[in-house]
């Protein structure tokens, strides 16, 4: 990129597209690679620490057009989780097929755009690298963020799909957890289970490494999860520890958990608790590299980090 880099990023207030936000208002204030950034907010609100802001709402793709005139980068990281199927293919679908389209009319260099692993339906997965087995959504979001990646990746995009995204403002991992022991209060398995995580804060490090890196991979689809998978009880222990769970006694099977939670009435479905309880990890480790980001120590480092 030659000049100033101007960087939109799309749904800047969310809980990854806010800590992103930070982590280019931080390098712009460290002077990061040496080079200065043009910092453009493309939301429905406005947020703090940027210098534009492209008023937009993804659901009318009229608004989206011109959002990328200027633009060197583009951060797409917003999409709608609801189970609403209409509502998640006018966010996910169309609002990305208006936005890709924006990119392409206006030549953007560097696209990268925010997946999910929740692409290739259920588990138990160990291992696989990026479509090591054929994607088989079974919700509204995921089914629509994989035809999402479609039109990211006839634009040239970085495609990032991670698994479970931990950190301050994580409306998920944490209490879907809470509720799962509180209808089944015991190691679930054994606290067997191997699951990719990622930090927030390492994962908008990623990110805005792909953004910024000039000679990085295009049109190419990367899972986004820390190189080295964590087991369920570890997790759950450091999450106790931290005191955002209770701690865990007991252990039972897979079996017996599932009739517990079908017995307790909790709204939480046996898709929910077999993300968690059973294996889901990704082959991370070619995506750091290719980023030029490193890993670093884990997400449960960073938790206890946190915690202290």
């Amino acid at each position: 990129m030659r000049g100033v880099p101007r960087v939109a990023v799309v749904g800047p207030t969310g809980f990854v597209g806010s800590v992103v936000l930070g982590e280019l208002e931080r390098r712009r204030r460290d002077d990061a690679g040496g080079r200065d950034l043009i910092l453009r907010a493309v939301s429905r609100r406005e947020p703090g620490g940027i210098d534009e802001w492209c008023p937009v709402d993804l659901t009318v793709p009229e608004t989206v057009r011109g959002v990328c005139e200027g633009v060197d980068v583009l951060l797409h990281l917003a999409a709608s989780l609801s189970s609403d199927e209409e509502r998640c293919a006018a966010v996910n679908i169309e609002g990305t097929r208006a936005l890709m389209a924006d990119a392409s009319r206006y030549g953007v260099r560097r696209i990268v755009h925010l997946s999910t692993t929740a692409v290739y339906g259920p588990g138990p997965h160990r291992g696989i690298a990026v479509d090591g087995v054929p994607p088989a959504p079974v919700s509204p979001a995921s089914r629509t963020r994989l035809v999402a990646e479609g039109y990211a990746l006839a634009a040239g995009a970085t495609v990032l799909r991670p698994a479970l995204i931990l950190g301050p403002g994580d409306e998920w991992v944490v209490p879907t957890l809470t509720r799962l022991l509180t209808a089944v209060p015991t190691l679930w398995d054994g606290g067997r289970a191997l699951l990719s995580l990622v930090h927030v804060v390492d994962l908008a490090r990623l990110i805005t490494c792909f953004a910024l890196n000039d000679g990085g991979p295009r049109a190419r689809i990367f899972h986004a999860g820390h190189p080295e998978p964590v087991r369920c009880g570890d997790l759950l222990t450091t999450l106790a520890r931290c005191g955002e769970l209770p701690e865990v006694t007991g252990d039972s099977s897979l079996r017996q958990c599932v009739a517990r939670l079908r017995a307790s009435g909790a709204a939480v479905s046996e898709r929910q608790f077999s993300l968690v309880a059973r294996d889901h990890w990704y082959d991370s480790r070619e995506t750091w590299e290719a980023a030029g980001c490193e890993p670093g120590r884990g997400p449960l480092a960073r938790l206890t980090d946190s915690a202290r």
